[in-house]
């Protein structure tokens, strides 16, 4: 009767395991496992892939942990004890080649993924590819469209099913762009241009972070990603192309100061180079304006 109990109570718990976890993906979405890219399915894909092969491994193990404390504990009666045991060889043959060959299979399988989720490979579409320049403050991102002649702060349009080039540099510490929805994320470093290819499959906004400390302001420096139709993209577009606020230099300058929980700003007038400037005054600091240098400095103490 006790035995059955016990069955009993640990079916009961695991469907109340179940449950929970349910309704807590119910209540609180998990944008890494609710994609709404092609990137973002594969990794979920991936993701679980590798779980569930974990879990032929982690199940067994603590199951067997646990019988075996309770079989072989102190006041236990009904163990027997065989001090001459050598020991099982078909036990030790499953125990080393079961979990390798699970293990193999995760390698392989995660080895492929790599290259397949390459963030520099362009994504297969009809449609041409969206380039969209990223550049990391403190503690804001700067979003710039070079085609466009626009740039937003704390908030990137994309059309929805067009894939689009995230080019990836930093204008203070490193940072991490990362929407989880449309999976990857890619560092974000003076002085490197990274790339990271993503898509979105339907319109919505989807949350973005940076992923990486970067100072006392890091907690805010959050962004949206707007997935919007062709035509609304491109009315977007127009009203950035009339904000009243050009990016000039000193713009850029007044924009590159540290602040903190920006809100969504539009730029006009955006100059074609100011992508490669930004990245390139740290591969030739003999040749950056000093006020400039000493910011970085600044941003660079207050992470430390």
């Amino acid at each position: 009767m006790k035995k059955h109990l016990k069955i009993w109570f640990g079916i009961v718990l695991a469907v109340a395991v179940v449950a929970a976890c349910g309704w807590y993906l119910s209540r609180y979405p998990i944008p890494v496992l609710q994609p709404a890219g092609v990137v973002g399915r594969k990794e979920r894909d991936l993701i679980i892939f590798c779980a569930v092969l974990s879990i032929a491994v982690v199940v067994p193990v603590f199951s067997l942990l646990g019988y075996f404390a309770w079989k072989y504990r102190e006041g236990g009666t009904k163990a027997k004890y065989d001090p001459e045991q050598a020991g099982s060889r078909m036990a030790e043959i499953i125990w080393w080649l079961v979990p390798s060959f699970l293990m193999a299979i995760i390698a392989i399988v995660t080895w492929q993924s790599s290259y397949a989720l390459d963030p520099y490979r362009p994504l297969e579409s009809s449609k041409k590819t969206l380039h969209v320049q990223v550049v990391a403050l403190d503690w804001k991102w700067l979003f710039i469209y070079p085609d466009q002649k626009v740039a937003s702060v704390n908030e990137v349009a994309i059309p929805a099913g067009t894939p689009v080039d995230f080019e990836i540099t930093s204008d203070t510490v490193m940072s991490s762009f990362w929407a989880p929805s449309l999976g990857g994320q890619m560092y974000a470093m003076p002085g490197m241009s990274s790339h990271l290819n993503l898509a979105a499959d339907k319109p919505g906004n989807y949350e973005g972070v940076s992923a990486n400390i970067s100072g006392k302001g890091f907690a805010g420096m959050k962004f949206t990603v707007k997935a919007m139709s062709d035509t609304a993209f491109r009315g977007w577009v127009y009203d950035a192309k009339h904000a009243a606020r050009p990016l000039s230099a000193a713009n850029y300058a007044a924009l590159a100061r540290p602040s903190y929980n920006n809100a969504p700003a539009y730029y006009s007038g955006v100059q074609s180079s100011l992508y490669d400037t930004i990245m390139m005054k740290y591969m030739m600091p003999t040749q950056t304006p000093e006020p400039k240098t000493v910011h970085a400095l600044d941003a660079a103490k207050a992470v430390d």
